[in-house]
């Protein structure tokens, strides 16, 4: 993604002021807002990558919908805007939600299955998952109908496929070949 690396350094210092001025949850819940209104919003999120649109009219929308933030937050989105890099806002925010969470040791596991897990089953693996990784278990449980039995979690980048549709396509792969 163009502007990745700029998003992260500009996340790291937002982050970086947030934790020094002892604002980190308030900022974290405005990036988390700012990512979810450009997200849902296709226009804006076009006028922010718009060349045509100049910077001091992007800034008055910014300010705009966003005046309420805290006021780290506001100056920083300005900031972000006056040096016309306001198409990689949610870049930065999602960048600042990763590094918040490894700045608090918070872990976001996913547990895929095709019928919801009994807890004995879920504390089993997620017993497993922390054996694996420091830190805080996030975890979010997803139905998926298509995985037919068995199940899938993942963490960060890693994924365990422990599913029947797995096996199944598996199993074609040796009959095919």
């Amino acid at each position: 993604m163009k502007g990745t690396r700029s998003a992260i350094r500009y996340a790291k210092s937002l982050l970086d002021l947030a934790v020094e001025k002892n604002i980190l949850d308030a900022v974290r819940n405005d990036m988390q807002i700012l990512d979810t209104v450009i997200a849902e919003n296709h226009e804006l999120e076009l006028m922010l990558k718009s060349p045509v649109v100049k910077a001091d009219k992007k800034i008055t929308v910014l300010k705009s919908l966003f005046g309420s933030f805290n006021e780290l937050s506001t100056s920083f989105i300005e900031l972000i805007a006056k040096n016309g890099r306001e198409s990689i806002l949610p870049a930065i925010a999602s960048s600042f939600d990763k590094l918040y969470k490894e700045h608090k040791g918070l872990v976001d596991v996913i547990i895929t299955s095709a019928v919801k897990l009994d807890d004995d089953t879920k504390k089993g693996i997620l017993a497993k998952v922390q054996e694996a990784y420091q830190g805080e278990l996030v975890v979010t449980e997803k139905i998926n109908a298509d995985l037919i039995g068995g199940f899938q979690v993942a963490v960060g980048d890693h994924l365990i496929d422990s599913t029947v549709s797995r096996r199944f396509r598996d199993l074609r792969q040796v009959l095919l070949n």
